[in-house]
């Protein structure tokens, strides 16, 4: 943030359901989640924008620069495709993939998982920290703890979950959105840059890739400064 806010307004949202935002019961299709960004760009009154996203948050500013263009002047997608069909080929079995997927799966399950892990979700939060890292130590023990008090409750664990639980109606909604013309930057890490260049241009016309190399999933905290500079770079080029 501070290196991309030397020559841009830098606005970071806890997304609907995430952090301390309000734990609502529904409406975490990418879509609308998408309008929930929208509406606070109208709110502000900040015109055409540039959106940024990661993971979950990669997926909803897909689904903002496809279904608000009007409002959308870049797009950066970090790590993490749109679900489309091929989600449902994913395996169980962790066999020849980097990361065991079972809780895709797992989140699927409606209170179960809060019913389980409230006051505990900790141990999945670090394990998939742990899995998904290149440098375990990029995320440090305080920002385990932010994240672990931010997803303790049971109302917090329902909520994220809601995201994945949402995939259906947010593949159903990938086919029927318009073919994203803004320019894209897509940042992945080693594993992730095949299966960005596979699903991308599906449904991004105007695409740009990288490679962010020596990092795992959490390229930002992983590669803070490389992230920010190709963002940078992306965002002041003719």
């Amino acid at each position: 943030m501070p290196i991309l806010a030397k020559h841009h307004k830098v606005i970071v949202i806890d997304l609907r359901g995430m952090g301390s935002s309000e734990k609502s019961i529904g409406g975490y299709s990418k879509k609308n989640m998408a309008s929930d960004i929208a509406s606070l760009i109208r709110l502000m009154e900040l015109g055409i924008v540039s959106i940024a996203g990661h993971d979950i948050g990669a997926t909803i500013a897909i689904s903002f620069a496809g279904n608000y263009p009007e409002l959308t002047e870049n797009l950066i997608v970090l790590d993490t495709p749109f679900p489309e069909d091929d989600l449902y080929k994913l395996p169980m079995l962790p066999v020849g993939l980097p990361v065991h997927p079972w809780r895709i799966a797992f989140n699927q399950i409606k209170d179960l998982p809060g019913n389980l892990l409230e006051g505990r979700f900790h141990i999945v939060q670090n394990w998939l920290f742990d899995e998904m890292l290149v440098n375990k130590d990029s995320i440090s023990d305080f920002d385990r703890q932010v994240y672990a008090k931010a997803y303790e409750t049971k109302e917090a664990i329902n909520a994220s979950n809601a995201w994945y639980q949402a995939f259906p109606e947010d593949i159903q909604d990938i086919k029927d959105m318009k073919i994203i013309e803004a320019p894209t930057l897509a940042l992945g890490s080693t594993n992730a840059t095949t299966m960005l260049k596979a699903s991308l241009p599906n449904y991004i016309r105007n695409l740009e890739f990288k490679e962010i190399k020596n990092s795992g999933h959490f390229i930002v905290e992983e590669q803070p400064i490389e992230v920010a500079n190709l963002i940078s770079e992306f965002l002041t080029q003719d």
